[in-house]
């Protein structure tokens, strides 16, 4: 039987998370923050969509290099998409690159490079969805909006030991959160709640001890905070079969081709593949080569995409000059700027092992 505990209260929170929050190049931190600095929401909304899906210590080096080659959204919106996705490239879940260029030129054209200040005025805009647009709001412009990611789902399942699982119980614990925001400092405590459950209330072994909440949390009091959240079952991932075929002049310029902006890795480059989606499997062997060359097996690659894994067999083939359909040939020395997605430098890498070393200038 499940105790009655005090409700948690914010201020609690919030007085943690002055003496422990993170140091991220995207925060403004509570000392600066009381010093009259403000959140730039350029840069609150960059961070959020890098983060999705992703951890922030892949992210920190990708949001440095955009700020670089992009300090203002405008900057973003004027910037040619292949150079916006070859930035982009191996960050993965790449309909947010195309989403983040369509937003930004969204705010250029029709907000004169402000983004809207509002959860419903932001999430008109291309690419965002319900928790962004929650986490811009209250983080840049400090509104009081209920943000709850994975790390913001664990900490309020605990502490009110929601056994319903995920995703069913989304709007539950959508509501306790927002119970729980407070007026004064809600961006604070949106950052707060998202430290807490990344650092403290964590996946596996969680550091009650520690915890601003230990008091008033539900499971900790039934010593059994791991059960939460509880989750629905998860489903095998199918494994899909493809083949990649890298070409290579003996000037050692590579064939890539693009692909078609809709879909799976849309307007990403790559290398040819056989006709393999997240539902069926494409051709295996160098019968489905581009063309033909002495196309030689050099072995397998492996990637696990959200809904199914991809194992692609790949050929190489020393090769003149052949005209392709969407296709140029790239020199090896420049694939590391090349809009590839990590499974086809997974694969030419495979064929070329030292395509992506360092090459002197």
């Amino acid at each position: 039987m499940l105790q009655t505990l005090p409700a948690p209260h914010a201020p609690k929170l919030l007085s943690w998370y002055d003496r422990h929050h993170r140091e991220l190049p995207w925060r403004v931190s509570p000392a600066a923050a009381k010093a009259g600095k403000r959140a730039d929401p350029y840069h609150v909304w960059l961070s959020e969509v890098m983060l999705q899906q992703t951890t922030v210590q892949a992210v920190k080096s990708y949001f440095a290099k955009f700020l670089t080659l992009w300090p203002k959204v405008t900057d973003l919106a004027a910037a040619p998409v292949e150079d916006v996705m070859a930035a982009w490239a191996g960050l993965g879940y790449y309909a947010r690159a195309r989403n983040l260029k369509k937003c930004a030129e969204a705010v250029a054209a029709k907000h004169g490079g402000v983004f809207p200040d509002t959860e419903e005025g932001l999430r008109a805009l291309p690419g965002i969805g319900g928790y962004t647009s929650a986490a811009i709001a209250a983080i840049a412009f400090n509104r009081q909006s209920a943000v709850m990611d994975g790390n913001v789902e664990r900490v309020i399942s605990r502490l009110h030991a929601i056994d319903a699982p995920l995703p069913g119980s989304k709007p539950l614990m959508k509501a306790k959160v927002a119970e729980l925001t407070p007026s004064d400092r809600p961006g604070d405590f949106a950052q707060a709640m998202m430290d807490l459950g990344a650092t403290i209330c964590t996946p596996k072994r969680p550091t009650c001890a520690l915890c601003p909440f230990r008091d008033d949390c539900l499971a900790f009091a039934e010593h059994d905070p791991e059960s939460f959240p509880v989750k629905a079952a998860k489903k095998e991932k199918p494994v899909r079969f493809g083949a990649a075929f890298v070409a290579v002049t003996p000037e050692g310029e590579a064939l890539l081709k693009r692909r078609i902006e809709s879909g799976l890795l849309g307007g990403m480059t790559e290398v040819p593949t056989t006709a393999w989606t997240s539902r069926v499997d494409g051709g295996t062997t160098a019968d489905h080569a581009p063309f033909p060359a002495g196309w030689e097996a050099c072995g397998t690659v492996t990637h696990v995409f959200t809904h199914f894994e991809l194992r692609l067999s790949v050929f190489r083939a020393l090769t003149e000059k052949v005209a392709v359909d969407d296709g140029w040939w790239e020199p090896v020395t420049n694939l590391e700027t090349q809009a590839l997605p990590t499974v086809m430098k997974k694969a030419i890498a495979q064929a070329i092992p030292r395509a992506f070393e360092k090459h002197p200038n």
